[in-house]
């Protein structure tokens, strides 16, 4: 039995005068999504993706929404070092400093392990995990030299627990953000910066729907509890908590948005 979405929730200002980058967040999935429900918590929200014209879009349709003074943009392609330090030199020099960081970006693809080529794997390892590394390695410097805490939220995926068919260089590069969340969590408290990811499933978008077939689509949604895809803002909500004072013991953490995590 399939279940359709619930209401969409309104903002209760759990983020308001907090400073947040989100990577990958031009468009209408995760990252798109999670800009949206950081601003209507009331947080100033600098956006980038490796996509410059769909980041200049997205940035002029929030600001029109949420107002200029709360929404910037700058383009990051997440594999390049010197991009990812000017993102966050821009957070800092532009709102002087920031709060919370969404690392979002990431490469999928389909494969079988004997036909892959080590530039597919090498690509889907160097964008999802690499850069997962280099923007949080940023983030940590950055909230570290302010000290005043902070938080740090990955995107991780279901397929870093199970096994899926096709997907041996993505679960390995989402398996390796988990590692890479729970040892930057150990370290990070230090200084007062919680460090905690989610491991969404199937959260449905329209580049998704380009990618994948039809079938295997079907196929995953069916084995969800509710019988459903997640709608973006739904993985976007629980980001939103995990970067709310709600969640303030948490870190380390791995939380799944999926009943299929085994």
């Amino acid at each position: 039995m399939s279940a359709s979405a619930p209401p969409y929730l309104p903002g209760h200002g759990l983020l308001a005068g907090r400073t947040a980058v989100v990577t990958a967040a031009a468009g209408a999935g995760i990252g798109g999504a999670t800009a949206r429900r950081f601003l209507e918590e009331g947080a100033r929200v600098v956006i980038s993706d490796a996509h410059a014209r769909r980041l200049k879009e997205s940035a002029h349709l929030l600001a029109e929404a949420f107002g200029p003074d709360r929404v910037t943009h700058l383009t990051c392609d997440v594999t390049d070092e010197e991009q990812v330090g000017a993102l966050f030199a821009h957070a800092e020099r532009t709102h002087g400093g920031l709060d919370i960081v969404v690392n979002n970006a990431g490469l999928g693809g389909t494969a079988e392990l004997t036909e892959m080529t080590d530039d597919q794997w090498t690509k889907i390892l160097d964008v999802t995990l690499n850069g997962t590394f280099r923007c949080t390695r940023a983030a940590l410097r950055s909230l570290k030299a302010a000290g005043r805490g902070g938080v740090v939220v990955n995107n991780a995926s279901v397929v870093g627990w199970r096994a899926q068919r096709g997907q041996a260089h993505y679960a390995a590069a989402k398996a390796g953000v988990m590692a890479l969340t729970r040892c930057a969590a150990v370290e990070a408290a230090d200084y007062g910066v919680r460090v905690n990811a989610v491991a969404p499933s199937l959260a449905m978008h329209p580049h998704l729907a380009k990618v994948t077939s039809a079938e295997l689509l079907a196929e995953l949604t069916a084995k969800e509890a509710f019988g459903r895809y997640a709608e973006p803002w739904e993985v976007a909500n629980v980001i939103v908590f995990l970067a709310s004072g709600y969640s303030s013991y948490m870190t380390g953490e791995v939380v799944p948005v999926s009943s299929q995590h085994a």
